[in-house]
């Protein structure tokens, strides 16, 4: 069996709340809608999994299974998407909904109402020297929307990729078919969120400083699937 690594400029080990963990990146082929998620963390992580491990994966990987990745050249974005998506601030890390195409999917997913409110939200924060009022107010399924990277693994290097349904009932799906706790996350390099936990007892703050360097990485690693271990002392 393959020994797990971390991914090139990651950290294999973190210390949170005293303790030491591993994170374990699982590389997996390229994940589509022909895939079932179940079936994909059964062959790649059952193999490496000890008892008290935790598995977490992508909302990214997750979404892919459900047809939740959309080819650009099939969005037609409005004109207010087209308005809306110049006064998104670009960052390295991501395209978010700095787009058209992506603030077209955000405008679907979250109503044209709430959008238009967000942005407004957005204004007044930014007078006020604030930050990230727009996804607060826009909710989780417009914060998930990720659009293509240069990075990004074909075919998705050519989608936008919308947030999972149902996060929380897959991570207990895929816990039913394992027999381990399962997270489903959405990290990056400036940070992330817990989306759903299989287990009530997990505590996903704990879990978030765990895993908040994202150690799935954030270009080609293919790596959308990883394991949460305590490090023998």
């Amino acid at each position: 069996m393959a020994e797990l690594t971390s991914n090139e400029g990651k950290n294999l080990n973190i210390e949170v709340d005293g303790v030491c963990y591993q994170r374990l990146p699982l590389r997996t082929h390229v994940v589509t809608d022909e895939d079932d998620i179940c079936d994909v963390a059964e062959t790649y992580a059952s193999p490496f999994l000890r008892e008290g491990d935790i598995l977490f994966i992508s909302e990214k990987c997750v979404a892919c299974t459900q047809q939740r990745a959309i080819f650009m050249k099939d969005i037609k974005p409005r004109r207010l998407a087209v308005i809306l998506s110049h006064f998104v601030t670009k960052t390295p890390h991501g395209i978010g909904l700095g787009i058209p195409e992506t603030m077209e999917c955000a405008l679907r997913e979250c109503g044209t109402l709430r959008i238009l409110f967000a942005a407004f939200c957005s204004v007044i924060g930014k007078l006020l020297g604030q930050r990230g009022w727009f996804y607060i107010v826009a909710g989780r399924k417009a914060a998930s929307i990720d659009g293509p990277c240069p990075n990004t693994i074909p075919p998705y290097n050519q989608c936008v990729v919308l947030g999972p349904d149902d996060p929380e009932k897959v991570s207990r799906d895929i816990a039913g078919r394992l027999g381990f706790p399962v997270l489903i996350v959405d990290l990056n390099d400036l940070g992330g969120n817990i989306l759903a936990a299989s287990d009530s007892a997990l505590d996903r703050g704990q879990m978030l400083r765990i895993l908040q360097d994202n150690p799935l990485g954030q270009s080609g690693e293919q790596t959308p699937m990883g394991i949460i271990r305590r490090a023998m002392a």
